[in-house]
């Protein structure tokens, strides 16, 4: 009976020491209020920066911004924060709000200086530049962005860097296509097609190399237009220039013969004025002699006064008359 006893107290022993142990270790996994808030939210932003994420990736960049600016207003710590403004910052060059874009991209590097995502936010600030115009700038960023990104072992780029690398050239092609430096442009497509034929930009390089070169044909018919247009217009000034002299040739050889017509024939009636006032004084001469005669004439009668005499007088009337008639005649 007695061992009984004593082996019923071991049990009893052993199996208080058991629960007192599992009460323990239960206490201490238990959390605190505190903690069990901060989990919660900590899923919450999580499940927002998810949700934000997903909403990108589907097209729906509007709603993504404004789940992920939810995010940012709660997150707890600054790289939470950055994170949500890296993906609107994205969301938003997707959307075409290049500006924006910008500026939430400004805000991540104040935010976070030591970021990891800001090397690749080099790239995405470049294409931001450049779909606003600003390709000095881009260009900058894209070569800034393609250096950094250095081989690893055996001095190989991953496949994954050279995708990014090759992405880089392909937009650095863009800005100075865009800027019109179409061989330098070239330069950089043919180097993806080249040295990146896996790149997801190599088919999008093929196309530009043919756009650049249909644009360099472009530019020569352009080129050859406009200098054919402008000896078109250089021979057809001279035609004008030579038709200009011609017609005033011919106005100052028309106003010379009509000068000397009009000299000729002032001339002429000079010279026929002269001759009837010759005309027109010998007349006169002529009637003064015949007024002599007949007075003398009339002298005469008077004294004789036969037949003979009066038909003289007669003869000379008539002879009188005649005369004035064709001096009248000759005047008019």
């Amino acid at each position: 009976m007695r061992s009984k006893l004593k082996t019923f107290s071991i049990f009893l022993l052993l199996l208080t020491l058991e629960r007192y142990a599992v009460a323990q270790s239960l206490s201490a996994a238990a959390p605190e209020p505190g903690q069990m808030q901060a989990a919660g939210r900590q899923d919450q932003t999580q499940s927002r920066l998810t949700t934000g994420i997903n909403l990108y990736s589907r097209g729906k960049w509007h709603e993504a911004v404004l789940e992920l600016r939810r995010l940012q207003a709660e997150a707890p710590g600054k790289e939470l924060r950055g994170e949500a403004l890296f993906w609107i910052s994205l969301s938003e060059l997707a959307a075409g709000e290049y500006e924006a874009s910008l500026r939430d991209m400004d805000a991540l590097e104040e935010t976070d200086p030591g970021n990891y995502r800001l090397k690749e936010l080099a790239y995405h600030r470049g294409r931001a530049l450049y779909y606003i115009g600003r390709y000095d700038e881009a260009i900058i960023l894209f070569k800034q962005y393609a250096d950094s990104l250095l081989p690893g072992e055996g001095q190989v780029l991953s496949s994954a860097d050279k995708s990014r690398k090759a992405a880089a050239y392909y937009w650095t092609a863009e800005c100075l296509f865009s800027m019109g430096q179409l061989d330098k442009s070239g330069e950089f497509f043919r180097l993806i097609t080249d040295e990146y034929p896996g790149s997801p930009k190599h088919e999008a390089s093929v196309y530009r190399l043919a756009m650049i070169n249909q644009k360099k044909v472009e530019n020569e018919l352009l080129n050859l237009l406009q200098r054919s247009h402008e000896e078109s217009l250089r021979t057809m000034e001279e035609f004008r220039r030579k038709e200009s002299a011609y017609d005033q040739a011919l106005s100052a050889y028309q106003k010379r013969i009509t000068e000397m017509l009009k000299d000729t024939r002032v001339q002429e009636l000079e010279e026929s004025n002269a001759h009837l006032q010759e005309q027109f004084i010998a007349a006169e001469e002529r009637i003064r002699s015949l007024e002599n005669a007949l007075r003398e004439t009339s002298s005469t009668l008077e004294k004789a006064k036969d037949t003979a005499s009066m038909e003289k007088l007669e003869s000379l009337k008539t002879s009188t008359q005649e005369l004035e008639n064709l001096i009248r005649e000759n005047g008019k």
